[in-house]
């Protein structure tokens, strides 16, 4: 229960107004008691000054015992809480209206009576109180005599033992009392009023640390939809940290699809490649098992004819290979492209070069259109090869005798825009959007017997990613294909 936040607020807030209580407690009462001392003072204060005005307590140093007498009756009648005393110059005690025994130090300090004749004193002023060493009480005082050569004070204290007494019972009063409960009372209902604020305003937390205690990722609509349309730019801090919660909870749900997904691909990955070196391998040892066992009994051209079927199998598991280590290479996150300058019109035609002889043999018409006054592209010139070279090579898989190709080369903006276009077979509808899967082939059931590996388109795609440019097909079924990419321009010097 103690571990929760809500339980300890409550307790942070419980001890906060322990503390602030004892603190309002301590404080009404220093308070009050300085209060009512500096009212008595300031009520008192001209009193010892009258009384010496109308009496002559001393003359010469001579006490006037029957005015002193007068006086200390008087003041008793009138006042009983009140003590008088009779100083010296040197604030020595030569008389007092206390009985004998009651007086417990025969001096008072004149630090405090010296200031109660600066011009402005800060009241209230407390002096010694002869019968009770060291504590100090209000007090009024006069020079004897006002004016002329001092030959002693006359000093009364305001709160004696009398006035003590009466002050204690007072602080038992009904009223007092009262006043206590009040605050206590007040305090109590500010400290239930406090709890139910923070039971209001950490709902929300408490809510949110409910949902990510039993978060199901699998299950996670109706869990989210309970923390309410939290807003990162209106909300308080609870709310974005619930729209931010969401977020996270989406962002690894995505991830978890795709890692999903990229498992699924890595289980058809491997599952194909499987294939594609099963075939070439199991053909490639089954001729070379005949060439050895049968190899008295095989002519010549037969021994030729078997030896050249194992090199075209070696050379297309090498093929395999190489395009496998490339695609590795290419999804490697760290691998950089090495951009420059170059003449994109050079590069199509030496491309072109190389299918040349092979598309004649097929009767294949290859050509290429420049557009003139193209630019030089921004690009890795190695990687861009690679591109053309796929892209022609799938046109010549699937095209034809007597049809053509033809890639155009043209300025599009700020790019240089690529065609490769032929009049094979076309792509169906279907097979559109996984043309640039790996692995993937159209004619299924010729799979691993065409030669190709299905990986060409791939590979031209993820180096036009990290071009950062896309490829596009277009294609109708029997009448042929399209592909299209672009590629920066390069400013002439």
């Amino acid at each position: 229960m103690v571990k929760s936040l809500y339980s300890k607020l409550a307790l942070a807030l419980l001890g906060l107004f322990c503390l602030l209580g004892v603190s309002i407690v301590i404080l009404t009462q220093f308070a009050s008691d300085m209060y009512q001392q500096e009212v008595i003072q300031k009520l008192n204060r001209n009193l010892a000054k009258q009384i010496v005005a109308q009496k002559t307590l001393m003359t010469d140093h001579q006490i006037n015992q029957k005015g002193l007498k007068e006086i200390f009756n008087m003041l008793m009648v009138v006042n009983p809480g009140i003590e008088v005393y009779l100083l010296s110059p040197a604030g020595n005690i030569l008389a007092y209206s206390a009985p004998p025994g009651k007086v417990k130090r025969d001096q008072v300090d004149l630090e405090q009576i010296k200031k109660w004749f600066e011009t402005d004193p800060v009241f209230p002023l407390t002096g010694d109180d002869p019968r009770n060493p060291g504590r100090k009480k209000v007090f009024s005082v006069a020079r004897i005599p006002e004016k002329g050569p001092l030959q002693g004070y006359f000093y009364i204290i305001l709160g004696g033992e009398l006035f003590d007494s009466i002050v204690h019972k007072l602080k038992d009063s009904y009223i007092l009392q009262l006043s206590f409960w009040w605050i206590a009372a007040s305090l109590l209902f500010v400290l239930v009023t406090g709890l139910l604020l923070f039971a209001y305003l950490t709902r929300r937390l408490r809510r949110l640390a409910s949902v990510m205690d039993s978060l199901d990722m699998e299950q996670t609509a109706g869990q989210l939809q309970s923390l309410g349309g939290a807003d990162r730019q209106q909300g308080d801090e609870i709310d974005r940290l619930a729209f931010t919660f969401k977020q996270l909870v989406e962002r690894i749900q995505t991830q978890m699809g795709k890692l999903k997904e990229a498992d699924t691909l890595r289980r058809e990955f491997v599952t194909n490649v499987s294939h594609d070196l099963r075939t070439p391998l199991a053909t490639l040892q089954g001729y070379i098992e005949t060439l050895f066992l049968k190899d008295r009994n095989l002519t010549t051209e037969d021994r030729k004819h078997h030896l050249e079927i194992a090199i075209q199998h070696c050379e297309r598991l090498s093929e395999l290979v190489d395009e496998l280590f490339e695609l590795a290479k290419l999804d490697f996150r760290e691998i950089k492209i090495r951009c420059e300058p170059f003449n994109i019109i050079e590069l199509a035609h030496d491309v072109v070069q190389k299918f040349d002889l092979s598309a004649r043999e097929r009767n294949i018409s290859l050509q290429i259109n420049p557009n003139p006054g193209l630019p030089f592209v921004n690009a890795d010139i190695g990687m861009i090869e690679r591109v053309i070279e796929n892209l022609l090579e799938n046109a010549l898989r699937y095209t034809p005798a007597g049809g053509s190709i033809r890639l155009t080369l043209s300025r599009q903006n700020e790019d240089v825009s690529f065609h490769i276009s032929d009049t094979g077979c076309g792509i169906p509808e279907e097979d559109l959007p996984h043309i640039f899967d790996r692995f993937y082939q159209r004619d299924q059931t010729q799979k691993g017997k065409t030669g190709y590996s299905g990986l060409g388109l791939a590979i031209a795609k993820r180096i036009l990613e990290l071009h950062n440019k896309p490829i596009h097909v277009e294609s109708t079924s029997g009448f042929g294909t399209t592909f299209t990419f672009l590629l920066p321009a390069y400013p002439a010097a």
